[in-house]
């Protein structure tokens, strides 16, 4: 029978239990010198916090208050174009290309006009556009308007266009011959002077367009003319600031988020100076 001797796992010489005295002078030391370092970082991460937040808050004011740079965009197809190739409307009466008019004010321009079209036989169409690039003026594109979408006499002879303009603050009307004499060239010119103009300019495009179509009816209808809105002899007070007010403004924000700057830097700097130096 063999004898199957054991070898230890481990080496005898290291399980021998030594006093801890025995350790290396570096690991205690090491130690040592840890021990203010896991002190010092509360004091380290808020004086880091504070910087950070005073540091934001620079950074937030200057966006905030820092002009403004446009940026470039693409330049986009002219809409007059759109209106052109799409012809005119079939379920009313309106087709505001700029986006200017109400969901109440189209729904009252079609009761208006489909009466006036039942009764009279004549058709308004009114448009309204952002601006021009193919044309010089309303009264121009208003005409192409009206030779694009009923070539014809017979087609464009009971039509009337209404143009408004709202880069422009202009509009113009045209029409065929029926349209023009049932009209008159008074109102006509009335119409396209004061309230298409004057209401665009405050930018009331809703009550230029509706008080134009109001007023057009009631001459077909051989009513008396209820007039239009007229330019104020004053002034309007402009929006915009003056040089002296702009450079007063950016001088107060130089002020501001300089010392803001200061703040978020030099005082944690103070601070961490006075901690080290205390030790």
């Amino acid at each position: 029978m063999e004898t199957i001797s054991f070898t230890p796992l481990l080496n005898p010489k290291l399980t021998t239990s030594k006093p801890l005295s025995h350790l290396p002078k570096s690991i205690s030391c090491s130690l040592n010198k840890r021990t203010p370092t896991t002190l010092s970082k509360p004091n380290r991460s808020w004086i880091t916090h504070l910087q950070h937040g005073l540091a934001a808050a620079a950074i937030s004011l200057a966006v905030n208050f820092s002009p403004v740079i446009p940026t470039l965009q693409p330049p986009a197809f002219a809409s007059e174009f759109d209106v052109l190739s799409e012809g005119p409307p079939t379920e009313s009466y309106v087709v505001d290309d700029a986006g200017v008019l109400s969901r109440v004010t189209k729904s009252d321009l079609k009761r208006l006009l489909s009466d006036l079209e039942s009764r009279k036989k004549l058709r308004i169409n009114f448009i309204t556009v952002r601006k021009l690039t193919s044309k010089a003026d309303a009264f121009e594109y208003a005409d192409q308007v009206l030779e694009k979408w009923y070539p014809t006499i017979e087609e464009g002879n009971n039509k009337g266009i209404v143009v408004l303009v709202t880069s422009q603050k202009e509009g113009a009307i045209t029409g065929g011959p029926a349209f023009i004499q049932a009209v008159g060239d008074s109102v006509l010119d009335a119409t396209v002077s004061e309230n298409l103009p004057v209401l665009a300019t405050d930018e009331k495009y809703n009550e230029a367009v509706y008080s134009t179509a109001k007023r057009l009816v009631a001459a077909i209808d051989g009513l008396p003319d209820p007039g239009g809105p007229t330019f104020k002899d004053n002034k309007r007070e402009s929006n915009f600031k003056t040089k002296e007010e702009t450079d007063e403004k950016r001088g107060q924000f130089s002020l501001v988020v300089g010392g803001l700057l200061v703040i978020a830097f030099v005082v944690p700097m103070a601070q961490y100076y006075a901690y080290v130096s205390k030790k």
